[in-house]
């Protein structure tokens, strides 16, 4: 069937339209002020102009589309139009990397967020070369990451906890992904077989010292799996086998 779209008229909204999450929850009609850097972004960096297409999400109702009304580099305001899409049901995946360097946990920040894990649990190891996180620049990094791959969840980030901890309160039903450098069985196979929640545990720079690869490895939901035959840095490996396991038992399929 031929499209009845005219091709003269410009979609609404158009794809270049900037995206923000926002703290307000949204409904047609209602009206959202921006200040700060969000109002500063949309009106010097994107030069956005009364009557311009603004994309909103609220991380519980979904995607809507909004129309600015002002806007200087200090205020925005704009009224919400329609609801584009509900909040996106994300896979229930955790990924539990081991604090890195922070330029290194940057990238695992954002590239988790990019493939849809639903949260992140940062945990501290006995060779870890950090042991804090910034909770309000990691909350920075995957909202803007979740605003450019157009989730419209953004995933949980907890603040950091001992490894000895972590396993302690480690919920019943969930398997623990365990990438171990020292050997396991094969990532893909074992993605394949479990079933029902689950978290992918991987380790620091210096990898895990012996009493915690055998504390991880005591536990009753914890799994090792081996990432191939080469020695991958924590960052890599976080992000490799995310994306692994969507592809295999996540929203990839």
């Amino acid at each position: 069937m031929p499209s009845t779209h005219d091709p003269k008229t410009p979609a609404w909204p158009p794809r270049s339209a900037p995206r923000l999450f926002v703290e307000d929850r949204l409904a047609q009609g209602a009206m959202v002020s921006l200040e700060g850097n969000q109002a500063n972004y949309l009106s010097r960096v994107m030069r956005a102009k009364p009557g311009d297409a603004v994309i909103l999400c609220d991380d519980a109702t979904g995607e809507w589309v909004a129309r600015m009304e002002s806007a200087d580099r200090r205020n925005v305001t704009l009224t919400v139009g329609e609801r584009l899409r509900p909040r996106e049901d994300v896979p229930d995946f955790w990924l539990v990397p081991a604090l890195l360097k922070k330029d290194r946990f940057d990238l695992v920040l954002e590239k988790a967020t990019e493939l849809g894990v639903a949260a992140i649990h940062p945990v501290v190891t006995r060779r870890c070369v950090a042991d804090k996180l910034n909770d309000a620049r990691a909350q920075t990094l995957v909202t803007e990451a979740a605003e450019q791959c157009a989730r419209t969840a953004l995933p949980q980030v907890a603040a950091p906890v001992k490894l000895d901890a972590l396993l302690a309160g480690w919920p019943e039903g969930r398997v623990l992904f365990f990438a171990d450098e020292t050997g396991g069985d094969p990532a893909a196979g074992a993605f394949a077989s479990a079933a029902g929640p689950a978290a992918l545990l991987v380790g620091p720079e210096g990898g895990f010292d012996d009493a915690e690869r055998a504390a991880i490895r005591a536990h009753p939901q914890a799994r090792a799996i081996a990432l191939g035959p080469r020695i991958l840095r924590g960052e890599t490996a976080a992000i490799a086998a995310t994306a692994l396991w969507m592809g295999i038992a996540g929203d990839w399929k």
